[in-house]
């Protein structure tokens, strides 16, 4: 290649490199407003602390989340709401830059999913959010829009959504941002503060079922140790591998909703209640009621009792200088415990909601924790020989002997060894 060539090829690198950049922002100046700036907010002065209550509206669904003494969910009778979701919400919304803003007017709404529900309830509308004070005065809103798809690697698969098109009604601005929002909904079930009581270091479990042969009660005397069964009739055998599930019965129990505190518990099914009671090595007493099944869910009533040790026993050969360090270690121990005791306290006067495998070991029969009965042989009609098993080999020991064929049956006959 000599320097003529040389000097044409970086030319036409230039000349493309240009008109590249010249059609680039062609297409962005199509798309966006000269208004844009790097430090522009989505909702300038967002009134963080003065939310006192946020309505989510989602074609003919609403749901309210009010700021009392604590967070709580309207339509689901003042159960606690779930104080981080809505905490980091109202700080996205406080904090929330746009990534491009877009010139799309009332015309163009429907195709980013922006109408208000408030006025089309199609499926072109948006997710509409109020934020109001504590006297019910608007204090700002916003429209969640369509979700902005990324392609993945390769073009297969589809895409997953990186960023949202919202508009600001006060400024009538349409944006583009880097959240997705894709937790904001309208379903109650999903803003429930779902922290649950939690039973530790189980000591025992008794069940009492109405079928009577369900009920059952099985301890242990330290946390490693082997279960064992209570109340053994004749010829039963308990198989302690098979209790194995109760080691951590509801160590980590979630809920998915709460019942409304007017249900009858007819229709709960708590009026014919499966009850388990489960005490822990750290004094705890859990009273579990167990009622209907619906769909895959069960409905769940808990008590929660506890008595702790007010003082501790030193060692034989404790040290006195060991002696202050393990009575603040005991101290803080029981204060941990007491305060597991207030907050799962709170839990019940509520009737809840749980997927039903959550408490399937307590809702084992009685007959599944027993070993498995040896089929025994069975006597033969002359009350002699047993018969033989299926495909024993007849020539065995201890096998049935071939009987003797009768004289008018041919030699060529006889069945060979």
């Amino acid at each position: 290649m000599n320097r003529k060539q040389f000097l044409v090829i970086i030319v036409l690198g230039l000349v493309i490199g240009g008109l590249g950049i010249y059609f680039a922002k062609q297409q962005k100046g199509s798309y966006t407003s000269s208004s844009f700036r790097e430090d522009q907010k989505v909702i300038p002065d967002f009134p963080l602390n003065d939310v006192a209550h946020i309505r989510v509206l989602q074609g003919t669904n609403e749901v309210n989340l009010v700021r009392g003494d604590v967070w709580t969910v309207k339509e689901r009778w003042n159960y606690p709401a779930n104080f981080t979701e809505i905490s980091d919400f109202l700080r996205n919304m406080w904090e929330l830059e746009p990534v491009q803003d877009v010139e799309a007017g009332p015309s163009q709404y429907g195709r980013l999913n922006l109408l208000s529900p408030a006025e089309n309830k199609g499926t072109n509308s948006a997710t509409l959010v109020e934020f109001e004070d504590e006297k019910g005065g608007n204090l700002k809103s916003i429209l969640l829009g369509k979700e902005y798809m990324q392609e993945s690697r390769g073009g297969m698969g589809g895409g997953f959504p990186v960023g949202r098109y919202v508009l600001v009604p006060e400024s009538k601005q349409v944006w583009l941002v880097n959240e997705t929002f894709s937790n904001i909904g309208t379903d109650p079930a999903q803003w429930l503060n779902k922290d649950f009581f939690k039973v530790e270091k189980i000591k025992s479990v008794s069940v009492t079922s109405p079928n009577p042969t369900n009920t059952w009660s099985l301890s242990r005397e330290s946390e490693n140790g082997e279960w064992k069964m209570a109340a053994l009739k004749e010829g039963e055998n308990f198989d302690a591998s098979k209790a194995s599930s109760l080691n951590y019965a509801l160590s980590s129990p979630t809920f998915n909703d709460v019942v409304s505190p007017e249900a009858k518990p007819e229709e709960t099914g708590l009026n014919e209640p499966t009850v388990a009671k489960l005490e822990t090595f750290d004094g705890f007493a859990y009273t579990v009621t167990l009622g209907k099944t619906n769909e895959d869910n069960i409905h769940l009533k808990v008590a929660v009792a506890a008595n702790f040790a007010t003082e501790r026993t030193p060692g034989a050969d404790e040290k006195p200088e060991d002696k202050e360090k393990l009575d603040k270690e005991f101290k803080e121990k029981i204060e941990k415990l007491q305060e597991k005791l207030k907050k799962e306290e709170a839990f019940e006067k509520w009737t809840y909601l749980l997927s039903k495998w959550t408490v399937d070991a307590l809702l084992k029969p009685r007959s599944d924790f027993l070993a498995e009965k040896r089929e025994e042989e069975k006597p033969a009609e002359n009350g002699n020989a047993t018969e033989p098993s299926a495909g024993l080999d007849p020539l065995s020991p201890g096998a049935s002997p071939i009987p003797a064929l009768p004289p008018s049956v041919p030699p060529s006959t006889r069945p060979r060894p």
